[in-house]
Order: C-alpha cells, then structure tokens, then sequence
C-alpha cells in the first residue's frame, strides 16, 4: 500500500486515538486535541523518514 499523504495519515490515526482516550477520561475535547497534535507529528515524522529514505 502506497501512501502520499503521511500527514493526513498520521492526524487520522491521531484523532482515533484521541476520541478513544476522550471518551475514556469523559473528557473528549482534551482527548480529540491531544490526538491532533500527536498524530500531527506522528505524521511530520513519517514524513522525514520517508524524504531522508529518498537521499540515500
């Protein structure tokens, strides 16, 4: 599976599991923000990765 988007990937997978988080703690707006940001910089790494992959 090809992905282009890392990014859009990594927010997704973040907003996941930030709703899960939320509706554990009852708490789903720290939940869903805590979710965009982590997942926001899962997928500026994957992003890196992916580039540093590329220059070698």
């Amino acid at each position: 599976m090809k992905m282009k988007n890392k990014l859009g990937f990594g927010i997704a997978v973040g907003i996941v599991f930030g709703s899960v988080v939320g509706l554990l703690t009852k708490n789903l707006a720290l939940g869903m923000g805590l979710g965009i940001a982590l997942g926001a910089s899962l997928g500026i790494i994957l992003s890196r990765k992916k580039q540093e992959s590329n220059k070698l």
